[in-house]
């Protein structure tokens, strides 16, 4: 099993292809679940789990991993399940994404599963607001949930929501002195409904407004339908879009509004939960005007200043 990921330098090449490969798990029961594999670093079977004083309760301990401490989550708990037994022949999922690693404990793992975004699909509608799937997809004409992992990780370790003020009271100063209105309202495209709810409520705390999108088809289709009705730059200041979304990713987005005539020029941050060099390199070929690494309001209220504020 330590060996599933071994080729994981190799898959980069699938970034900006609208492609991306799921490590596919089981937790207690027959359900597959899926987790992209550039949000995983390592998997390996349950190593010893020491219980710490004050853990979360979805938190089964910690784990002393290659020199590093590692909380543990019960991926099953965490999603409204029984809570894993048997746990001496389970496996731990290392993930590194929103600037932390974790481990996730799951009951089984398969295998790696080479996909197209399009066969990603948003989860069906009704699920209701407790639900964990972010997206679904069929493999082997069995169901795969894509959980919400960003949203287990914000139960457990919440962040803080609101941008410097001091943005706000610039960008005012701004307008006062070049006598010119800015255009206070940005897209959010982001599968995960927290998300979403992290970056408007950080983009409230100064001031702006929000269209809220679930994902990179769902964007492009509503900047669209905004074009016919007139100036893009007069109806949204920018675009903060994830990458990792169903039906279209957010570099097939970028690339699709650079080749749009009448959104070429529209300022675009992506914010993710993906790291590393493969990212920055795909920032660039898309044009992309800035990559932000999920979830810092102060930085990536300092993108959106830099993207409205004229430069001096």
């Amino acid at each position: 099993m330590t060996g599933i990921l071994d080729s994981v330098n190799q898959r980069t090449q699938l970034v900006g292809q609208n492609r991306l490969e799921l490590l596919t798990f089981r937790l207690m029961g027959r359900q597959r679940y899926g987790i992209n594999v550039f949000k995983v670093k390592e998997v390996l079977q349950c190593p010893k789990l020491t219980r710490m004083p004050n853990l979360h309760r979805l938190v089964k301990g910690v784990a002393h991993i290659r020199g590093q401490t590692i909380s543990v989550i019960d991926l099953s708990l965490a999603v409204g399940g029984r809570p894993t037994t048997d746990i001496e022949n389970c496996f731990v999922v290392i993930s590194e994404f929103n600037r932390s690693v974790q481990g996730f404990l799951v009951s089984s793992v398969e295998r790696i599963i080479n996909m197209h975004w399009e066969a990603i699909l948003p989860p069906p509608e009704g699920a209701g607001k407790a639900n964990y799937l972010t997206a679904v997809t069929n493999i082997d004409n069995e169901l795969v949930e894509i959980l919400d992992v960003e949203k287990i990780l914000a139960e457990i370790s919440p962040v803080v929501e609101t941008m410097d003020s001091n943005i706000a009271t610039e960008i005012a100063a701004a307008e006062e002195k070049e006598q010119k209105q800015i255009v206070k309202r940005i897209m959010i495209a982001d599968d995960s409904a927290v998300a979403r709810k992290q970056v408007q409520r950080a983009i409230e705390s100064i001031g702006f407004e929000s269209i809220l999108v679930k994902d990179g088809k769902e964007a492009y289709n509503k900047l669209i339908s905004m074009v016919a009705e007139g100036n893009i730059h007069d109806q949204i200041s920018l675009l903060i879009s994830d990458i990792e979304m169903p039906e279209m990713d957010g570099y097939t987005l970028t690339a699709e509004v650079r080749r749009h005539p009448d959104l070429k020029d529209l300022h675009i941050i992506l914010h993710t939960s993906l790291s590393g060099v493969f990212n920055q390199a795909m920032v660039e070929r898309v044009g992309a005007n800035e990559f932000i690494a999920k979830f810092n309001p102060d930085e990536l209220g300092g993108a959106v200043k830099a993207a409205i504020l004229p430069t001096k």
